[in-house]
């Protein structure tokens, strides 16, 4: 079986900013950008069912290739059929390859040139994953977008540090193309597996300017059907991931998608957007929802609090989701203060439709030629400190 066509269009740009609509073709279909992924780190969006992430829209959503390897083992999810198939999504997916608990998992884990050793955080028993191995788990989940493995470093960080880190990158980076062009060439059902796959490269380089420009050039050089920008919002203050967006986008090709990873706030959104970003994921609207918090047209509001409990209207008068059509904040906060499954589900449900409308709404503003003045609006009711 020839590799698959995966095939970016852009289709529209905004004339006063960088941000821009497109189609990327997948082989379980096309994702709509600028589009947000919804974080399904454990093969499960928590509390969502694939129905229900259909029905607002998600059309293609993350899973983590370090916590599949740990639990359940990718060889099971294998034989399983795939991702797709085990966890009844049709849809596309993207694994990342473990780069972020790098740095998520800093105590845990020692880095070397083959790649990293990492003690598990379920048993304690020690694990490798080197650029080979990663790609090698996410040939074998079966993803339509796989990454690079990367080191995600954390922020303040000595520039000796990040320099080595970027450049072992750039390495690990030309090491997983090596070995994805391999597992493409083998017969069989393996070799079909990987050619169904995007593997894209990650850019990296902190905040300094320098070295994200030599890490773009580098990971550019090498050649990938997509681009990711990793390690940020990882402690700098947002105008700076700004700053290091406007210096980096413009290294990438532009006929290629280009992925923000691990930024989901409305605002970081919206700037990306502007700054010509095509994908991002982050955690936050599902993790926010477990704690009581939800998203609306207007800020954060906690309706776990007790000035909700008789709040009978719905949690964004704004917004007409399943939940704001049918359940007061007064319920909601009802269900979460006497930890009933139903409220995490419903906070959770908000979230991700409130950010999946979001970015409709922003593509459809590009479309317009009206996205900046649609940011503005967005800021006017928001502010700027989402």
């Amino acid at each position: 079986m020839p590799p698959f066509d995966f095939r970016f269009t852009v289709d529209a740009s905004d004339r006063l900013t960088s941000a821009r609509t497109g189609v990327f073709v997948t082989p379980h279909g096309e994702v709509h950008t600028p589009a947000f992924m919804p974080v399904g780190t454990k093969a499960t969006v928590k509390a969502m069912s694939a129905e229900e992430l259909k029905a607002i829209g998600a059309e293609i959503i993350l899973a983590n290739t370090y916590h599949l390897y740990l639990r359940p083992g990718h060889d099971l999810v294998r034989r399983a059929g795939g991702l797709h198939r085990f966890m009844n999504w049709d849809r596309p997916i993207l694994t990342d390859s473990g780069g972020y608990q790098v740095f998520s998992l800093s105590s845990r884990r020692v880095i070397e040139e083959a790649g990293v050793t990492f003690r598990s955080h379920l048993d304690g028993s020690e694990h490798f994953l080197g650029p080979e191995e990663a790609t090698a788990v996410q040939e074998a989940l079966g993803a339509d977008i796989i990454m690079a493995f990367d080191e995600c470093v954390a922020l303040p960080n000595e520039f000796e540090y990040v320099k080595a880190s970027t450049e072992r990158t750039a390495r690990w980076a030309a090491r997983c193309k090596e070995a994805h062009e391999r597992a493409t060439a083998q017969p069989g059902e393996a070799g079909e597996r990987a050619a169904r796959q995007a593997l894209f490269g990650i850019v990296q380089g902190g905040t300094d300017h320098g070295l994200r420009a030599w890490s773009a050039r580098a990971t550019v050089d090498i050649g990938f059907p997509g681009y990711a920008i990793g390690g940020l919002s990882v402690g700098e203050p947002k105008p700076l991931m700004y700053e290091v967006l406007e210096h980096t986008v413009p290294l990438l090709p532009a006929d290629r998608p280009r992925y923000l990873m691990g930024v989901g706030s409305p605002d970081a959104l919206l700037e990306g957007v502007a700054r010509g970003i095509d994908l991002f994921d982050c955690v936050l609207p599902t993790r926010l929802a477990r704690h009581g918090t939800v998203m609306t047209a207007r800020g954060r509001v906690p309706v776990r609090d007790a000035s909700y409990a008789e709040d009978f209207g719905p949690l964004d008068p704004d917004c007409d989701c399943y939940v704001c059509r049918n359940y007061s904040r007064a319920y909601v906060r009802h269900l979460l203060k006497a930890n009933e499954i139903l409220g995490f589900r419903l906070t959770t449900w908000h979230n991700l439709h409130f950010l999946l409308s979001l970015m409709e709404r922003v593509r459809r503003s590009i479309r317009e030629g009206r996205f900046d003045a649609y940011r503005r609006e967005f800021y006017s009711l928001h502010g700027e400190d989402f």
